[in-house]
């Protein structure tokens, strides 16, 4: 009976009502999120045929993430989770609503779609570090890597499956039933929220006015810098979804231009590193403990590195694939391996400000990165960015190596009783 041992913390981990509950409306929510995505970049290049506008989108998306993810942090460090998220799903679900409304009655306009985009953007910055805070409360310490590592294969099989279920909602019924759908999974998310419920926090705070947001997100960001394990811990994300990441953005333009494969070639690219990072997921999903994680966080840089680089130098199409398939094991393994040594290690009156601070860092600046390597690729064509990001990754790796086995000292330590 191999195969239950090796899935033994995965089953441990969804026996948990509490956590398997919140997974599956997660699921839900995150498929429902992908589909609007999808169903949002249509629809603005239907409204305009213009690819600016299309940037102008992705960013109103994310950038309130950027702006509001500090402050969203520390009141996330003030409030009951459960309900917070409860509050914020309705909010997003009446978001989608409206944008369907609008759709179906033929009254949507862009400057209304951006205003819409921004909001539920909005929505979703104060939504980031309250639903990064409560996984730690569902499940025992031991479980966090399982845990964690299932909310990765859900992410991951919703990012291949969404947009293609976008694209059949679409084909079939049209783009407001796409934003409908969303609207529905919201919900769902919504009623497996009320199907249980969680034990008080454990920290007690003194009830401070809301004048002392600004120093405790100071406060916040003081302790992330000045903690020996946390601080170097953000800086190897930050680089990685500064340097790395964002090759994924070129995908385009690399099946174009450099394969000569087209559609068909950014299809493949695209699946392939999402292969890559399901594996990652089902891995990360299997394992018990934090033990050994720092390790392999560093071994990741180093592997994500060398990936990109055999992926820029390449003009083999196959090469490639596998590179890119490598590059999303890599990016689950960075991604997952560096939140649950976060959540592991974080003092849990910060967590939330924390938190912020890793969603901002994983979510926006992937962003900006690809803004950069898009502009340096238009003036020295597509390999050298890439390339020049995995040789700056190649440097965080030497710097992040030799400080590997004081890391794990301190973000490995099991909890402190009391």
């Amino acid at each position: 009976m191999a195969k239950d041992h090796h899935f033994s913390a995965l089953w441990r981990t969804l026996k948990i009502v509490s956590y398997r509950n919140y997974m599956a409306g997660n699921f839900a929510s995150q498929l429902g999120m992908w589909v609007q995505r999808i169903a949002i970049q249509w629809l603005t290049w239907q409204l305009t045929h213009s690819p600016t506008w299309l940037g102008i989108i992705a960013f109103a998306d994310f950038f309130p993430n950027i702006v509001i993810g500090p402050l969203a942090g520390a009141l996330a460090d003030r409030v009951n989770w459960l309900p917070a998220i409860r509050l914020i799903m309705w909010i997003s679900g009446a978001i989608s609503l409206t944008m369907a409304a609008l759709v179906l009655n033929d009254a949507m306009t862009m400057e209304l779609l951006l205003a819409l985009v921004v909001l539920n953007g909005t929505a979703m910055a104060f939504n980031y570090p309250v639903r990064l805070s409560i996984i730690h409360t569902m499940v025992p310490h031991g479980a966090l890597t399982s845990a964690i590592g299932v909310n990765a294969i859900g992410f991951n099989i919703s990012r291949i499956g969404g947009p293609a279920l976008a694209g059949f909602i679409m084909l079939q019924w049209g783009v407001g039933q796409a934003f409908a759908f969303t609207a529905l999974t919201d919900i769902l998310f919504v009623m497996a929220l009320y199907t249980f419920s969680l034990a008080p926090r454990s920290e007690t705070r003194e009830r401070r006015s809301l004048r002392h947001i600004p120093s405790e997100i100071m406060e916040g960001f003081r302790y992330a810098r000045f903690h020996p394990g946390i601080g170097p811990l953000l800086v190897i994300l930050l680089s990685s979804t500064l340097f790395a990441r964002p090759f994924a953005e070129l995908f385009a333009g690399f099946a174009d231009d450099v394969f000569g494969r087209g559609v068909e070639g950014l299809a493949w690219l695209t699946g392939m590193l999402g292969a890559g990072a399901f594996v990652g997921s089902i891995f990360f999903a299997r394992r018990d403990g934090v033990e050994g994680l720092m390790g392999m966080l560093v071994t990741a840089m180093l592997i994500f590195a060398i990936a990109l680089i055999g992926f820029a130098a390449t003009d083999i199409f196959w090469f490639a694939c596998i590179c890119t398939a490598i590059a999303g094991l890599s990016v689950v393994t960075i991604g997952v391996s560096e939140q649950t040594l976060l959540q592991a290690s974080v003092d849990s009156a910060m967590r939330g400000r924390v938190l912020s601070m890793y969603s901002i860092i994983a979510r926006g600046f992937p962003s900006i990165g690809a803004l950069v390597m898009g502009y340096i690729a238009s003036f020295t064509g597509l390999r050298a960015p890439v390339m020049g990001g995995a040789v700056l990754c190649l440097l965080v790796w030497l710097w992040a190596r030799r400080r590997q086995a004081r890391m794990a000292e301190i973000l490995e330590a099991p909890p402190q009783q009391g």
